[in-house]
């Protein structure tokens, strides 16, 4: 089973179109794909509604969970949680928060307003996380990322290290921008062995945190606010 919550298309930096890129990812055996493209306030609309008509399509033909999205990525940290909600609004099932990965930084801050923010399901790439955010993100039910971008992985042990000691859930997602940065069983299981987690966390953090979210995406789909 293959579930990636965090990947790009042409709508912000990613190449393939959103049908595209989750026909690409059926094929390769995912049983779910997020489109999550990068967003602040003006774009918001735009993107999320383009992404829903596309996810939906998808659903409706192949056996695979398509689930409209957005990153929202440099925006200030006072407004994450107000945008965070409008994405919800518009339609967005899965809200990200671009984390404050040391490779290409964001405003400090945006690790903790993500955390708190009720309307955030993800923290992605978040760097040289707290120990205090990660124990937040564990008692606001948002899921923290480990991730197989060059980069954003620089820091994955750390992650790793402090939200399990947090007991805050961890996912592994790829931040895919074309078809070859998809994930495949082995690329995930390299992304924990790398980030210093035995085989014994690989079923939890592969197959039931995944589930744990669509859960929580379909939960607040029925009930918006």
């Amino acid at each position: 089973m293959l579930y990636d919550f965090h990947t790009h298309t042409f709508h912000s930096d990613g190449v393939l179109s959103p049908i595209e890129l989750i026909r690409r990812a059926f094929v390769k055996g995912y049983s779910a794909i997020a489109i999550t493209d990068h967003v602040a306030l003006g774009s918001l609309g735009r993107v999320t509604n383009e992404i829903k008509d596309d996810c939906a399509l998808a659903r409706a033909h192949w056996n695979i969970l398509a689930i409209p999205g957005v990153e929202l990525t440099h925006l200030p940290p006072q407004a994450i949680s107000e945008v965070a909600q409008k994405a919800k609004e518009m339609g967005a099932r899965l809200v990200i928060v671009h984390g404050e990965t040391s490779t290409e930084p964001v405003e400090q801050g945006t690790n903790l307003a993500a955390v708190q923010s009720p309307y955030v399901d993800i923290l992605a790439h978040p760097g040289l996380i707290t120990t205090e955010e990660a124990a937040l993100a564990a008692q606001n039910n948002v899921f923290i990322e480990l991730t197989s971008r060059t980069g954003h992985s620089t820091t994955n042990a750390h992650v790793a290290l402090i939200s399990q000691k947090a007991q805050a859930r961890l996912l592994v997602n790829s931040d895919a921008h074309n078809e070859d940065d998809l994930l495949t069983p082995a690329l995930a299981e390299a992304v924990l062995h790398q980030a210093g987690l035995g085989e014994h966390h690989y079923e939890q953090i592969l197959n039931r945190n995944p589930l744990l979210l669509i859960d929580k995406v379909n939960r607040s789909s029925s009930h918006p606010g």
